[in-house]
């Protein structure tokens, strides 16, 4: 698969058949969800009428991940993107998850970057392979998203991400009330 920069394109079917147009071969959503753990973005098309329909094949493996006990969202936080659909007020839940979001991945990537700097193993010979082999071995075990390891040998959380965390469930609290007030 190559690493273009632009996403991957899936064709959908009359018969909803899934066709990744790089490989020339039919895809199920779990390889889709592959994909997406891999890195890649994908964007899923129509073929007869053109329509994007990525929004809604991501909530289905979302849903069907949730539907399999995989839960990652709360309850709580369902509930409040049901009401920010209901109310027919611009919301400010999209950009607020897409910004806790971004600011999730950066804090672990710099985690792993003040790691990597301050590890005096990393000048050892062979290193590098032995990382990438624990780095492979973590993603697959705990599905962590692509470009950020596990913060520590044991797979606690640093003082630096505790710290985002903590910010990220004040925010989420702050949004909620705000919520709370405007019914």
């Amino acid at each position: 698969m190559s690493e273009t920069g632009k996403p991957l394109l899936i064709k959908r079917y009359a018969s909803r058949r899934l066709y990744n147009t790089e490989t020339s071969d039919y895809v199920t959503l779990e390889d889709i969800a592959g994909f997406i753990r891999d890195g890649r973005e994908v964007q899923i098309i129509d073929l007869k009428s053109g329509d994007d329909l990525t929004r809604q094949y991501l909530l289905q493996i979302i849903a069907e991940h949730e539907s399999r006990g995989e839960s990652v969202l709360p309850v709580d936080v369902l509930n409040d993107l049901v009401r920010s659909y209901m109310t027919g007020k611009v919301s400010v839940v999209p950009a607020f998850l897409q910004q806790s979001f971004a600011m999730l991945r950066d804090g672990q990537a710099k985690v792993v970057e003040n790691m990597n700097s301050m590890n005096p193993l990393a000048k050892m010979p062979g290193f590098d392979a032995m990382q990438a082999q624990q780095e492979a071995f973590m993603k697959a075990m705990t599905g962590t998203w692509p470009g950020t390891k596990q913060p520590g040998k044991d797979g606690t959380p640093s003082a630096e991400s505790s710290e985002d965390l903590a910010a990220i469930k004040r925010q989420l609290a702050e949004l909620q009330e705000k919520l709370s007030k405007l019914k």
